[in-house]
């Protein structure tokens, strides 16, 4: 957190910090672990530049064999990390919403500025659909609530940014990841990661 504060980060730490991001991102989530507070904060780094993921304080175990939807707290992950699905559905999400997390801790150490600086609830949703874009009709059919949706459906049409325009001279496959992680749609985000053998 502090380093992000302090310095550029090099292609190179960005990847590693990635790769044990993700790597320690799909421990937790082979136990079947929703972290749910995933933010740079919550990143432990030595002077050798290993990372640690900390804070558990808000995970919660989800059993994909059952309807766990009445354990789920509201409160979850802090706003500017927030995946949308949480803020317009409160309860039934899924591993994605870390997902959601890592892709703008991702953004952040690309910039040094945080990707979804939301002063409040709605400012939130309206930074995060000016960069992704407004959600296509299969978007909104994962709003289970009935006035989120319709909320979103009443919404001046936003286009979707090019990632590549947000952060000019970045890694082209640091910007596939962001594509593929910071999707509106929960169903449609990367949730295996490719990690080497052993990883």
């Amino acid at each position: 957190y502090k380093l992000l504060k302090t310095q550029k980060l090099s292609n190179d730490h960005v990847c590693y910090f990635l790769y044990q991001i993700l790597r320690g991102l799909k421990y937790i989530h082979s136990a079947n672990v929703l972290h749910r507070d995933l933010k740079p904060s919550n990143l432990l780094l030595n002077t050798t530049c290993d990372l640690k993921i900390c804070d558990f304080g808000l995970a919660r175990v989800t059993d994909p064999q059952t309807d766990h939807t009445g354990f789920l707290t509201e409160y979850v992950a802090t706003r500017w990390y927030r995946a949308p699905e949480i803020m317009l559905n409160s309860k039934g999400y899924t591993k994605s919403i870390d997902v959601w997390s890592v892709g703008c801790i991702l953004a952040e150490m690309l910039s040094n500025r945080p990707l979804f600086p939301g002063k409040h609830y709605l400012d939130q949703l309206n930074l995060i659909l000016a960069v992704v874009g407004s959600p296509s009709q299969e978007d909104l059919q994962c709003i289970i609530n009935d006035k989120a949706r319709s909320y979103l459906i009443s919404l001046p049409h936003k286009p979707k940014q090019p990632w590549s325009r947000l952060y000019p001279g970045a890694d082209p496959r640091a910007l596939d990841l962001l594509e593929k992680m910071l999707t509106f749609n929960p169903h449609n985000r990367l949730l295996e990661f490719i990690l080497p053998s052993g990883a």
